[in-house]
């Protein structure tokens, strides 16, 4: 395949068929910076070389009551995190400071619960309002990740200054059984739609290496873009002795560096206008992570919900030593 008439038709914003989104996941490794050329250069026609800086915080930590087998915060998991109610605004406030520090943009909380309450949610509006109110921080993009959440928590949240509303579609519909009983794959498509008819934008992307088919990674990557989603981060799966689906993943080959950069050149063909991120895991590709940023635009600094990450000084350093730019440095 010419994957340079795959980026020309991106650019057009025309959808790969399904068979050639399968050959850049086949592909042969011989072939990867073909790829990878193909989709930096739909990557610069809409962001150029600036790469966003994202902050999280784990607003609450390690006491949700649903059972993705992924995840070090679920009820079956006996992976040894923190665990903590909601933070108090201070906390929160100060979590922002040190994004506008690490030179972020975006500063992310997360919820570990099925649904974060509406008491959590007058909580957390109340501290996002803090932060837009501040000359130090206004300037942030807010994002938050709360589980499933209706139409009057996004409107609240929309009110109170939140720009984004994350949750992950993580998988394919058909592998969703896989990983999760406690909710559906369509509970979290609905919740997507509830985030997009608030006036908030949207923010879900996937976790690779759970066991998925080639299948299942492009049912995902299309369904992302039927929603229309502008904010896609991708996940390497972190392997956490403790959590379910590590044990269930027992002999199964982690995933390589060649496989992961294909799935993001994919999320960009498929998804040309949208911020791709690197999310977790990305540090797993080590000295090939500024490749990451040919098709990806954004990535998160100063660590995970439970994991730790690279320092922001560390990143920086070698985005810019790759040739790009901070976004609002």
């Amino acid at each position: 395949m010419d994957f340079q008439l795959l980026a020309e038709r991106a650019l057009r914003d025309e959808l790969p068929s399904r068979e050639e989104a399968r050959v850049v996941l086949c592909a042969p490794d011989s072939q990867l910076d073909e790829i990878l050329i193909a989709a930096r250069r739909v990557r610069e026609a809409h962001f150029g070389r600036r790469v966003k800086l994202c902050l999280l915080l784990n607003a609450q930590s390690g006491i949700c009551p649903e059972d993705c087998g992924y995840c070090s915060q679920s009820k079956v998991s006996t992976a040894p995190v923190q665990k903590y109610k909601l933070l108090p605004h201070e906390n929160i406030i100060a979590r922002a400071k040190t994004a506008v520090e690490a030179g972020a943009t975006r500063f992310c909380m997360a919820v570990a619960a099925r649904s974060a309450s509406e008491k959590d949610v007058v909580h957390l509006s109340a501290a996002v309002r803090e932060i837009k109110s501040d000359p130090a921080t206004c300037h942030l993009e807010i994002c938050t990740s709360l589980g499933l959440v209706n139409a009057q928590k996004c409107r609240d949240l929309k009110a109170a200054g939140v720009d984004y509303v994350n949750h992950n579609l993580n998988t394919s519909e058909n592998h969703y059984p896989s990983i999760c009983s406690t909710h559906t794959y369509a509970d979290r498509v609905e919740t997507l739609g509830n985030i997009k008819d608030a006036g908030l934008h949207t923010c879900a992307g996937g976790i690779i290496g759970m066991g998925e088919s080639l299948d299942d990674l492009l049912d995902m990557g299309f369904a992302l873009r039927e929603l229309e989603i502008e904010s896609i981060p991708i996940n390497i799966l972190l392997r956490i002795s403790g959590v379910p689906l590590e044990e269930k993943l027992q002999g199964v080959p982690e995933t390589g560096v060649s496989h992961a950069l294909k799935v993001m050149c994919l999320m960009r063909f498929l998804n040309p206008r949208a911020e791709v991120r690197a999310a977790a895991g990305r540090e797993r590709l080590e000295e090939h992570q500024a490749k990451v940023l040919w098709p990806a635009n954004s990535l998160f600094v100063d660590g995970y919900l439970t994991t730790p990450g690279e320092h922001h000084s560390d990143v920086r350093r070698w985005i810019e030593a790759a040739g790009f730019e901070i976004e609002g440095a």
